[in-house]
């Protein structure tokens, strides 16, 4: 088969890398792409949300299958694009159409959805401009710390969790009526603090049956011991130690099963990735968050431990017959340490040339910001690569990673030197 994948993260190249293994794969490109997709696919360089460049992509290179990374183009509406036009609607889209994609562009109508089906998730309140006086008396029903979060899509910026009532009423002004984060703070939702411990679930699913991926841990914020500013992911661990088949077969019952159920029952036809960010609290799981497509960096632990043929599930997503298909995975623990640019996430610089990749042995090296120029590997991105390794422990796995990164050098190369440290 011919295969686009759209997107240019390390999300994408890990996709590309395990495609690429695939005995039905006849050409792999990659739109836009980075230096790591372009050694093993062809980089086409347009942008994923310009749906007609798209298109022209899908019919100059007899596109097959169209595998989507990024969350904007599905709540932009890429899957319903592609149905509605006579040239393309044969081609299957793995990702959801746009009335599934709002799980993830609207936090508001997720809430609505976990509360309809009974998904167990924290207590809200959406508000308005026209009813902000109200969303700062629903705070006052709160205890600290307070969490703000922006209705649409803020590139990961949208989320406040603020420890004073005071500094919480004045954000929610911020959001709403100055409008802080454009149009995504139109709607701002208020939720309580859920306090326990993070994960992720990954589920694929077909519109009737789904299978369950390997659950992981990414960690966000940019200083060691979880400090300073969120960022996109500095690093990620699968499975998750606390994660056993109990607390699991929870997950299972209690979210998985009413979240495809719902989307059945409200006649939304879901055939892609559903991204399920949990909290642990007490042993028992609450929903914070659906995203609509793959986590990064979490992908780069989630597919290495996929031992199952990728293009063969998405077939059988495409297809409907997902149930048929055996997913098999490693039981070792994989480890992703992201290396950052210097400044990121705020102000950094690109196009600094990346050396070392080559001399990496034991550890997958993916590619999330760079590009290739005059046969150099340069940064291109906050986030510029991130490096994967396996073992039998999470000790393990990590100083194999932290090993390959002594390898590699760029001018003003950061990372956190103590993924994992919770889980140790």
């Amino acid at each position: 088969m011919n295969i686009l994948i759209l997107g240019s993260g390390g999300r994408e190249h890990a996709f590309a890398l395990k495609l690429s293994q695939s005995s039905q794969l006849k050409t792999l490109f990659v739109a836009p792409g980075n230096a790591g997709t372009a050694e093993i696919a062809q980089n086409i360089a347009i942008d994923p949300t310009d749906f007609q460049a798209v298109k022209n992509c899908v019919l100059t290179n007899e596109i097959e299958m169209i595998i989507v990374g990024p969350e904007a183009p599905l709540v932009g509406g890429i899957h319903d694009f592609i149905l509605s036009d006579a040239q393309l609607k044969h081609i299957p889209v793995i990702g959801p159409k746009k009335d599934g994609a709002r799980l993830e562009g609207s936090k508001d109508f997720s809430k609505q959805f976990m509360e309809k089906h009974e998904i167990p998730t924290a207590r809200y309140q959406s508000f308005t401009n026209e009813t902000l006086n109200e969303g700062k008396r629903f705070l006052e029903t709160l205890k600290a710390p307070y969490v703000l979060k922006a209705d649409g899509l803020a590139a990961g910026k949208g989320v406040l969790i603020l420890d004073s009532l005071q500094e919480a009423k004045q954000e929610l002004e911020e959001m709403l009526t100055n409008k802080k984060f454009g149009d995504a703070s139109s709607t701002v939702v208020i939720e309580e603090f859920l306090d326990g411990i993070e994960l992720s679930v990954f589920v694929l699913t077909d519109g009737k049956s789904y299978k369950i991926l390997p659950s992981a841990k990414d960690y966000k914020r940019i200083g060691e011991g979880d400090k300073g500013l969120n960022t996109g992911g500095m690093g990620a661990i699968s499975p998750v130690p606390f994660a056993d088949d109990s607390f699991l077969q929870k997950v299972e019952d209690r979210v998985v099963k009413p979240t495809i159920n719902g989307l059945q029952k409200d006649g939304i036809d879901y055939r892609g990735f559903i991204f399920i960010g949990l909290m642990n609290v007490n042993g028992n799981p609450l929903v914070i968050e659906y995203n609509v497509r793959m986590g990064d960096p979490e992908t780069e632990v989630v597919i290495p431990r996929i031992d199952s043929d990728l293009l063969e599930l998405f077939r059988g997503v495409a297809q409907q017959n997902l149930h048929e298909k055996l997913v098999k995975i490693n039981p070792e623990t994989a480890t992703t340490v992201m290396m950052v640019s210097a400044g990121y996430p705020e102000a950094y610089q690109k196009g600094k040339e990346i050396l070392g990749i080559g001399r990496v042995d034991n550890s997958t090296v993916y590619h999330a910001g760079t590009k290739t120029i005059d046969n150099k590997i340069l940064t291109n991105g906050g986030r510029v690569l991130a490096i994967t390794s396996l073992g039998n422990t999470i000790e393990e796995a990590l100083a194999t990673s932290y090993s390959s990164i002594s390898k590699i050098h760029f001018d003003g190369m950061n990372y956190r030197k103590d993924i994992g440290f919770d889980l140790v």
